[in-house]
C-alpha cells in the first residue's frame, strides 16, 4: 500500500486537487510515492483547465484563458518554456510532460474540448458526446497512465487492452482497406462480411492513390527556368476527387476512404484471393512495420476488428493461442522468403528452409514508438542512454543463435576500460553472431579431429579461439529479430557452406543490405569514420536516412545555390532547410531522408504519403493529400512541412464547405521526377553538398575522408 500523505504536508498543486478534484486525489493518495506529485501536478494542470468556465465571466475571456494555456504547452514541446517558478502549476509541469514523455496530443485534446463549455452547448448526439467524453476524462485518463509508467501494463487487463486498442471499422463495396506498400500500424480481423486479397501483379499505382512516377522532358526541365509561378505554393487546380479508377468520400466515422469506382471490373482484371470471417490479415507490417504485401479491397459491405499495434503486441505476449496463430501465419506467409533474401540461405533447399523455418523464434526488443520517445533522452549522458538501450545479446554471451534484424536499427558496441565503444549500426537485413558460431564449429571439428585440424580449412583456423560473442548488440528504438538457433545453423546451413563463405562469413559479421559492397570495404570504412561522428548520427537516428543531405560546412560558402535549385525543380518553393544539427563541421539539414523506416507513412488515412515503386523516394501525392498533418506530427525529424495552397492569382485555396485555407504536406522527393536527379547535390559549386545513404558506409566514409 502507498504511504500515507499528511495534509498538512500536502503542495500547492495537491491542495487545489484536493479542493476541486477530490475522487482523483483520493486516486493519487495511493498512487507509487515517486510519481505521486508528478500526478498532482498533472491534476492541477487540469483542474486550471476544466475550471476556465466558472472563473470566466464570459466566453472570450475564457477563450483567452485557454490560449494561455495552449501557448506554455506549446512553449514545453517546442524548447521555449521552462519552468515558471512564480507559477505552481508551471514550476512543475515542464519536468513532468519530459520525465515522461507525455503525449502532446492528449493534452491538446484537454485544452480543445474545454472550449466548447464556454457557450452552453451541450453535444447534438451520441458521437459528440463521445467525443467530448473522449477529450475530457478519455484523455487524462490516458496522460496518467501515462505518468504510472510500467505499472500501465500490470494493471491493464486483456478487456482493457481491447478496449484501448481497437476499434469495430465498417467499410463499403470497393473501400481499400489497406494498400500494397504503405507501412501501417494495425491488423485487421474479419467480423463480417469479406474481403479481397489482390495477388501480383497488384493494381496500377494510380489506383493506390499515388502519383504517376513520370519524369519531365528535357523541354520540360528547362522551361521551369522561366515558367514557374511567381506565388509560393501556387496550384493550378484543386479538386477532392480521387486517382484514375478511384473515388474518396467521408465515412460516418469522419475518416476519408479511398474506393474503387468499378469493382466488378477490377476484380475480373486481377486475380484475388478471398478471406472471410475470423481471418486476420495485416498482422506482419504491423508487428514489424514493413510495407503491406498486397492490396486488400473490401466485397460488399464489411465489418471489422481493427488491432492497433500496441494491443496486437500485448494480446500476444498474455493469450497463447493468438501468439501461436500470429506466428504461424508469418511462418506461412513470409518467414520463407524473409531468409531466401539472406544471402547465406540462399542456396538451400525447400526442405531445409522448412526445417529451419520451424525452429525459428520470434523476439521483439524495445518501443514501438521510437520517434515519440528518443527525444527525450538527447539531455542525458552517453551512459544513460546506453544504459536504457535494451541488450539483446552482450559481449561474453554463448552465441546461441544467429540473430537476423527483420525491422530497426541495433547498436553494435564493445566493452573498453570501463564503457562501451560503437563499433557500428546494423538495421533490416543484417545478420549478427555468425563468426562467432562458425569458429566455434569449426573448433568443435578440430578438436574432434585426430590430427587437431580439419583439412583444408587453413584459411580460418587461424581465427581467435573464442567461444562466446565479441560485441554486444543493443535495440535502437526498436528491433524485430528472428533467431535462429546455433544447432539449427550447424545442421543446415553450415555443411553447405564453401570453403571461400566460411572464410568470409566467420571473419566479419555479413549484412545483405549494403548495396553489394564488400564486406571488408564496409569494416575498413568504419575504421576510417570519427567515433564522434559515428556516434552522432546513432544518437540522432540519422542512420535511418537512405539520402540523408549532409553538408561540409568548411567548403559551404552560405552561396543557397542549393535552395535556389531546390525551389526551381517545385515550382519556386524549396523543399528542405538549410539548417540542421552539426557535428563538428558537418551539418545534417532538415530535409526529408528517405528514411528505412518511414514513421511518417504510418496513419495516412488516403496513402498519399508513399514509397515510390520506381526507385524508393518517399512521395507526397498532393492531389490526394488531404492535409491532416499526420506525416508532419509523425516524423521526428521536422522534414514535413504543411503550407497553405494558393491559386495562379496568388490567393488562398479555400474549402467549398468551411471556407477554411486547404492545407498540403510537402517535403523534398529527392527531385524523381527529374532528369538528373536531386537538384540541390547538383547545384554546389564546392562539393559541400551529399545525399548520403547511411547504410552505404564505404560511400559515407569516402566522402567524409575526402
Amino acid at each position: 500500500m502507498a504511504e500515507r500523505v499528511m495534509t498538512d504536508t500536502l503542495s500547492l498543486c495537491a491542495q487545489e486537487v484536493r479542493y476541486h478534484d477530490w475522487d482523483r486525489f483520493l486516486f493519487t493518495l495511493f498512487a507509487p510515492v515517486k510519481v505521486r506529485e508528478d500526478l498532482f501536478t498533472f491534476l492541477a494542470f487540469n483542474s486550471e483547465v476544466a475550471r476556465t468556465r466558472e472563473m470566466a465571466s464570459e466566453p472570450l475571456l475564457g477563450e483567452i484563458r485557454l490560449q494561455w494555456w495552449q501557448d506554455a504547452i506549446d512553449g514545453i514541446y517546442d524548447g521555449t518554456l521552462d519552468a515558471i517558478q512564480g507559477h505552481y502549476v508551471l514550476a512543475h509541469l515542464p519536468k513532468v510532460i519530459r520525465d515522461h514523455g507525455l503525449t502532446k496530443k492528449f493534452i491538446d485534446q484537454l485544452i480543445d474540448a474545454r472550449l466548447a463549455d464556454l457557450f452552453d452547448k451541450p453535444p447534438q448526439d451520441e458521437r459528440d458526446l463521445i467525443d467530448y467524453a473522449l477529450g475530457t476524462s478519455g484523455a487524462l485518463n490516458i496522460l496518467l497512465l501515462e505518468i504510472l509508467g510500467d505499472r500501465f501494463p500490470e494493471i491493464m487487463s486483456l478487456a482493457g487492452i481491447i478496449g484501448n486498442d481497437t476499434r469495430i471499422v465498417n467499410f463499403q463495396d470497393g473501400d481499400i482497406v489497406v494498400r500494397e506498400g504503405e507501412y501501417g500500424n494495425s491488423a485487421f480481423v474479419v467480423i463480417q462480411g469479406q474481403v479481397r486479397v489482390v495477388l501480383p501483379p497488384g493494381l496500377p499505382e494510380t489506383m493506390l492513390g499515388r502519383a504517376p512516377g513520370a519524369k519531365k522532358s528535357l523541354l520540360q526541365a528547362l522551361a521551369q527556368l522561366w515558367r514557374n509561378p511567381a506565388y509560393p505554393e501556387v496550384r493550378g487546380s484543386y479538386s477532392t476527387e480521387g486517382s484514375e479508377g478511384t473515388s474518396s468520400r467521408d465515412d460516418s466515422d469522419q475518416q476519408a476512404r479511398i474506393f474503387l469506382q468499378d469493382v466488378p471490373a477490377v476484380l475480373n482484371e486481377h486475380r484475388t484471393a478471398n478471406l472471410g470471417s475470423g481471418d486476420m490479415f495485416g498482422e506482419i507490417a504491423a508487428l514489424g512495420r514493413t510495407q503491406r504485401t498486397a492490396t486488400v479491397i473490401s466485397d460488399g459491405p464489411s465489418e471489422m476488428l481493427e488491432i492497433r499495434w500496441q494491443g496486437l503486441r500485448d494480446i500476444r505476449r498474455r493469450v497463447e493461442d493468438f501468439r501461436h496463430q500470429v506466428d504461424r501465419l508469418y511462418r506461412e506467409r513470409s518467414l520463407a522468403s524473409h531468409l531466401q533474401a539472406t544471402s547465406m540461405f540462399q542456396h538451400l533447399d525447400e526442405d531445409a528452409i522448412g526445417h529451419i523455418v520451424d525452429e525459428t523464434l520470434f523476439e521483439t526488443y524495445g518501443d514501438f514508438d521510437w520517434h515519440t520517445q528518443y527525444q527525450r533522452s538527447r539531455d542525458e549522458s552517453f551512459s544513460q542512454r546506453l544504459a536504457n538501450e535494451p541488450v539483446i545479446v552482450a559481449e561474453g554471451d554463448y552465441p546461441d543463435g544467429l540473430l537476423l534484424v527483420r525491422a530497426g536499427f541495433a547498436r553494435v558496441s564493445q566493452i573498453v576500460n570501463n564503457g562501451h565503444r560503437t563499433v557500428r549500426y546494423i538495421g533490416r537485413g543484417a545478420v549478427f553472431g555468425m563468426a562467432e558460431i562458425i569458429h566455434n564449429w569449426l573448433l568443435e571439428k578440430k578438436n574432434q579431429s585426430e590430427k587437431g585440424d580439419t583439412k583444408g580449412n587453413s584459411n580460418v583456423t587461424a581465427m581467435r579461439e573464442s567461444m562466446t560473442l565479441l560485441t554486444t548488440l543493443r535495440a535502437l528504438g526498436y528491433v524485430d529479430i528472428l533467431r535462429v538457433p546455433t544447432t539449427v545453423i550447424e545442421k543446415y546451413v553450415l555443411p553447405t557452406l564453401s570453403q571461400e563463405d566460411l572464410a568470409q562469413y566467420g571473419q566479419l559479421d555479413f549484412s545483405s543490405a549494403q548495396l553489394n559492397e564488400p564486406e571488408k570495404e564496409r569494416e575498413a570504412a568504419i575504421q576510417t569514420i570519427d567515433p564522434g561522428m559515428l556516434e552522432f548520427l546513432v544518437e540522432n537516428r540519422y542512420i535511418n536516412g537512405t539520402a540523408t543531405m549532409l553538408i561540409d560546412m568548411d567548403r559551404c560558402v552560405r552561396c543557397d545555390e542549393c535552395v535556389t535549385a531546390c525551389a526551381r525543380a517545385h515550382d519556386n518553393n524549396p523543399r528542405f532547410n538549410r539548417h540542421g544539427r552539426r557535428h563538428d563541421h558537418y551539418m545534417v539539414a532538415n530535409a526529408c531522408m528517405h528514411c528505412m523506416d518511414p514513421v511518417c507513412m504510418i496513419g495516412c488515412p488516403t496513402g498519399a504519403i508513399h514509397r515510390s515503386s520506381a526507385g524508393g523516394q518517399v512521395a507526397i501525392n498532393d492531389s490526394t493529400c488531404i492535409g491532416c498533418a499526420t506525416c508532419a506530427n509523425s516524423c521526428p525529424y521536422d522534414n514535413i512541412r504543411m503550407v497553405e495552397v494558393r491559386d495562379n492569382n496568388g490567393a488562398l485555396i479555400r474549402d467549398t464547405v468551411t471556407k477554411a485555407p486547404i492545407i498540403k504536406a510537402t517535403k523534398c522527393d529527392l527531385c524523381l521526377d527529374q532528369l538528373g536527379g536531386p537538384a540541390c547535390q547538383r547545384a554546389c559549386p564546392h562539393d559541400a553538398l551529399k545525399r548520403v545513404d547511411m547504410q552505404n558506409l564505404p560511400d559515407l566514409g569516402r566522402w567524409l575522408n575526402r
